[in-house]
């Protein structure tokens, strides 16, 4: 609805990693035709790489605008991805947040927005840090910056519903027709994350670790192999757990076949 507004209102957009944020600007862009303009912020991110700066061509030196300034003069939708690992570098930003556009003072020229242009920035935290090392490498951003966000959206997980249709979507379009594996991907991922916010476990299965295992099914052509290799990246502990509970929740599914062993004390999560 912001979108389509076509209004200047800067919007900020938080939650967990892998539940869709950067996903849905793009798509809400693409359903109403807008171009979008991402730009994956980093700490080393600056004034250069956002507004624009000289370039070397050809032996002489040539302003080219960046990527800011392309979506104020293009009425773009800017998507500034992962913004809490910015510097206070970003404040060069505070007038285009306050609508008035940018004067490039290198080039002497003022450059003020088009009909349509609006700033949509991500993140994993509300840009104060994130104290349980979770999100390692995010920064507190000055609170004037974040004041320039007149809304910001918590974005959850999908509900399990809705996280169906996305994993079948996908499934059919790497041509794997097996409903019934999604719906066992997406009622293991709920349950984790039920316990992860009950602090029964301290990793999650995000939306896209789920599509992660989709995309692996249709490579090996294995369940097993599917979920295994994509809950490796976690500890043997956090890992062994994850294959259980599938385990629990999928009848055809053999732990055996994952290398795993079963373990004298099974963990319960009920």
């Amino acid at each position: 609805k912001i979108i389509q507004s076509r209004l200047f209102y800067p919007t900020f957009i938080t939650g967990l990693s892998g539940n869709g944020k950067t996903f849905s600007v793009e798509q809400a862009c693409a359903q109403l035709k807008r171009e979008l303009i991402r730009v994956n912020i980093t700490v080393e991110t600056d004034e250069d790489d956002l507004i624009g700066g000289f370039r070397l061509v050809d032996g002489a030196t040539v302003w080219h605008n960046g990527p800011v300034v392309e979506a104020l003069e293009r009425g773009a939708i800017l998507l500034l991805d992962e913004i809490d690992l910015a510097s206070n570098k970003i404040l060069c930003l505070q007038s285009i947040l306050e609508g008035k556009g940018v004067f490039l003072k290198k080039i002497g020229k003022f450059v003020k927005p088009s009909q349509g242009f609006n700033v949509i920035a991500t993140a994993n935290t509300k840009g104060k840090g994130s104290d349980d090392g979770r999100f390692i490498g995010t920064n507190v951003l000055n609170e004037a910056f974040l004041e320039r966000f007149p809304v910001t959206f918590e974005q959850s997980y999908p509900t399990p519903t809705t996280e169906q249709k996305i994993l079948e979507g996908i499934a059919l379009d790497l041509g794997v027709e097996d409903r019934d594996f999604c719906k066992r991907l997406v009622d293991w991922g709920d349950i984790i994350r039920k316990t992860f916010y009950d602090g029964g476990v301290d990793e999650i299965i995000s939306t896209r670790r789920l599509v992660h295992i989709i995309r692996a099914y249709s490579i090996f052509k294995d369940k097993a192999k599917a979920i295994q290799v994509c809950v490796n990246r976690f500890d043997d502990e956090t890992k062994q757990s994850f294959l259980e509970l599938y385990d629990k929740i999928d009848a055809d599914f053999d732990l055996t076949a994952t290398g795993e062993k079963m373990p004298i004390d099974q963990k319960a999560y009920s």
